[in-house]
């Protein structure tokens, strides 16, 4: 072809990234690897190994180990010989090691990027253009938070041995997310990589040890599933950290209940591209390009779900359609494709199968006509229009290159459409309207909004999902957080196992009048109302007195408790303000009756008077500390490497529920509720089982102090059943479970139908007079989950 020929039909020539030194790296290893333990590469104890291929040809590339448990136990073993000496080398060598591992992916950026590209199928432009300099940011971003770590986390120590499990979409990058983060906070690091891509994990630990990072600090241990749940599972890990489908979060979550792993979730997600008619169409044609087609839509956070305003629509369509024609699919080391190969055949077959299923429910189906590959895992860049909502499509996660549209006439109406989902990891909003853009961004629920892009991001922010995308964050300051305990929590002993009811007893008979009988009843939606059961159980003192009775709550009086939580969704959208008026309003009403409530405790636990005067004081200080907390606990502006900001936002959680504990009563219960709600949160609280009437006697407090109905709600009971059953609820986002072991487990395992996120203290006893143990940031982070905004401007 001549060079007038290429003038005037502008097509492109293959343009292929040389791949010398990456095969070079595969043949001195004989395109064979073990395990990485302790500094060295070592032979799988049960000598069983798996084939990889490459996605674009379907050729075998090389053979790696599968772990067994032995494996697993003798990298966990030596992450925890090297954790004590890591942890102890102190933040500025810390820095120092992670400045080096930044500086050696820079160094060999091009391997990297090239091996990155063969082993996964994604395009060279993307390895070496965003993966790999996004991972060397990360170990230099987290050598800073390392570097300042003893002065600006203070109150925080390690959490000991971190079990990372990482999936095959972004290989690299997701081992810097997870590791930088981990390593400067004084942890080691056992990392499973995705079975289909482990190459790079195993490169980046080669040449780590070559930087001079001290054995046994980071160790990788390659496999299958089977690996991963062997690593799940083993005693030595303190925290595991999954990205990955939601359905193995689900599994994570099951196996990891009642044991005291800490555990962190970044799973699926289908997130909506929202486009209104007063974008910048062009613009916005552009952002689903790289929303959807990057990485072959192999995103969890790809808009694969396009919402556009009706007077748009056709227009957009007709553009998009145009786009998808010039879009290039082909070879990944093709330095001049968009578009490389589908990871594996499974993930193939099923990216056809749910098109398939999609025009079978009545989508029309559209795919850029230009040639792929014959051989290989190749899929077109395909758009599926006039998608019904609640269409298989529209609903499940696809990861791959398929868009799904549909369309909206209102605001209101976009926002319903964009969380009609069960997942909640990322959304695009498109406007020339920026206020209309940040009216929306908040009302998404979703951990990322972009406004005006998509597909944002950097170590500096935070990135992460709600609902069934899973909790957590990665990234900033919040994902430190991930990877530190408070230090206040980390003596607490095993809570002391309670003493065995007395016998009761009433008053003697006789013909003196009784008093007047006040049975407690539950206190839901602002109002008193009798348990569902019209059952109610005993309150005793310590010598088997009866002091009174307490309704009997069941399951139908959770769920009406959580219908009218629910309801109160105004709380959330209060003014900070408001809600910090309204918690000094209850420490003054609490004031007022501190005698009666402090008799109330001494009665009930047997306490003396002035001891109980003393909770009742804390209790009543607790709550002007929420006061102060709740318009002062806020977000922040971050600055990314890009013209623009990101606005990290506190939002609340939404519907949370509380188990209180015996000890302190009053305290204890103020001390879980009023950070819940200083934040916007609405409670449904079951009260100490044992000494329930500081709580009902609170409810009292509430009516008389502009409280909304629905804030707070109060269910007395049979502790471990209430939690069961909060745990089981689908319309409860969160749940605080402190009591016993059992409760903390069943809070755990229970959870798992909508991932909600859990608070327990595993049987722990907690001192709630310790303020640094029990009140301000420690309980708040719990209390929020961190929304990112993501809002460039210029031109």
């Amino acid at each position: 072809m001549s060079v007038a020929s290429y003038f005037e039909t502008m097509e492109y020539g293959p343009a292929p990234e040389a791949d010398g030194e990456a095969r070079a790296w595969l043949a001195r290893h004989g395109a064979t690897f073990g395990h990485f333990i302790a500094g060295k590469f070592t032979a799988p104890h049960a000598g069983k190994r798996l084939t990889t291929t490459e996605p674009a040809t379907g050729k075998t590339l090389a053979r790696i180990a599968q772990g067994a448990a032995a494996d697993i136990e003798a990298a966990v073993s030596a992450a925890r010989t090297a954790q004590t000496a890591w942890a102890k080398l102190g933040g500025h060598g810390r820095a120092r090691h992670l400045y080096a591992l930044a500086r050696m992916l820079q160094r060999h950026a091009r391997l990297f990027a090239v091996l990155e590209a063969i082993d996964n199928g994604k395009p060279i432009r993307e390895t070496r253009d965003l993966d790999v300099p996004l991972a060397a940011r990360h170990f230099l971003y987290h050598a800073g938070w390392a570097q300042l770590q003893e002065r600006e986390f203070t109150d925080q120590v390690p959490v000991g041995v971190i079990g990372q499990i990482v999936p095959w979409n972004f290989p690299l990058l997701m081992l810097a997310w997870k590791i930088a983060p981990a390593l400067a906070a004084g942890n080691t690091v056992v990392l499973k990589p995705a079975e289909f891509t482990s190459l790079t994990a195993l490169l980046f630990a080669e040449l780590s040890a070559e930087a001079g990072l001290p054995p046994g600090v980071l160790n990788v241990v390659t496999g299958d599933g089977a690996t991963g749940a062997l690593l799940v599972e083993s005693p030595g890990v303190d925290k595991i950290a999954f990205t990955g489908s939601t359905e193995v979060g689900r599994l994570i979550r099951q196996s990891t209940a009642g044991t005291g792993k800490s555990l962190t979730l970044e799973l699926g997600g289908k997130s909506p591209f929202i486009v209104f008619d007063d974008a910048d169409i062009d613009g916005a044609v552009e952002g689903v390009v790289d929303a959807i087609w990057f990485n072959q839509g192999q995103v969890c956070c790809a808009g694969s779900r396009l919402l556009l305003q009706e007077g748009i629509a056709e227009t957009f369509r007709r553009r998009l359609i145009r786009r998808m024609e010039t879009l290039r699919v082909g070879m990944p080391l093709d330095k001049a494709i968009d578009m490389g190969a589908v990871v594996a055949p499974v993930q193939l077959e099923r990216i056809k199968s749910l098109v398939e299923t999609g025009v079978k429910e009545g989508a029309e189906k559209y795919q850029a006509s230009g040639t792929i590959p014959a051989e290989g895992c190749f899929y077109p860049p395909t758009l599926l229009w006039n998608v019904h909502p609640s269409s298989t499509v529209a609903t499940e996660e696809i990861f791959g290159p398929v868009l799904v549209a549909m369309t909206f006439r209102t605001p209101d109406e976009a926002v319903m459409l964009a969380n009609n989902t069960r997942y909640g990891l990322a959304a695009s909003v498109w406007s020339e309207t920026i206020g209309l853009a940040l009216d929306i961004a908040p009302k998404l629920l979703a951990g990322v909004v972009w406004v005006n892009a998509t597909n944002l991001f950097d170590a500096s922010v935070g990135f992460g999902g709600y609902r069934e995308s899973g909790f957590g964050r990665e990234g900033g300051r919040e994902g430190m957080y991930e990877y530190l305990k408070p230090k206040a929590w980390s003596g607490r002993k095993a809570r002391a196992k309670a003493s065995t009811l007395p016998t009761a007893f009433g008053a003697s008979a006789g013909f003196d009048v009784p008093p007047i009988d006040r049975t407690a009843k539950l206190f839901v939606g602002g109002k008193q109302v009798r348990p569902d059961g019209n059952y109610s159980r005993p309150v005793l003192s310590p010598k088997g007195r009866r002091l009174g009775e307490a309704g009997e709550g069941n399951r139908k009086d959770i769920r009406n408790a959580v219908a009218a939580a629910r309801s109160a969704e105004s709380w959330a959208r209060a003014t900070a303000h408001n809600r910090a008026q309204i918690l000094y309003y209850l420490a003054e009403n609490l004031s007022a009756r501190g005698d009666e409530f402090a008799r109330r405790i001494a009665e009930m636990t047997g306490v003396s008077a002035a001891k109980a005067r003393t909770e009742v004081d804390a209790s009543i200080e607790r709550l002007f500390s929420y006061g102060a907390w709740a318009d002062k606990f806020e977000g922040s502006v971050h600055a990314p490497p890009l013209r623009g900001v990101a606005l990290a936002m506190h939002e609340p959680i939404g519907v949370v529920g509380v188990a209180c504990p015996d000890e302190a009563p009053l305290l204890a219960f103020i001390s879980l509720v009023a950070p819940l709600v200083a934040m916007g949160n609405r409670v449904v609280a079951v009260p100490s089982e044992r000494h329930p009437l500081a709580a009902t006697d609170f409810y009292q407090v509430l009516e008389t102090s502009d409280v909304p109905g629905g804030v707070v709600n109060i269910v007395t009971g049979d502790h471990s059943e209430l939690v069961k059953v909060l745990a089981e609820h689908d319309d409860v986002d969160a749940l605080w479970a402190f009591g016993s072991q059992d409760a903390s487990a069943a809070a755990e395992r229970l959870s798992t139908g909508n991932l909600k996120r859990t608070l327990v203290d595993h049987g722990l006893a907690l001192d709630w007079y310790d303020k640094a143990a029990s009140e301000g940031p420690i309980l708040l982070r719990h209390a929020v989950q961190v929304k990112n905004i993501w809002i460039p401007y210029g031109d």
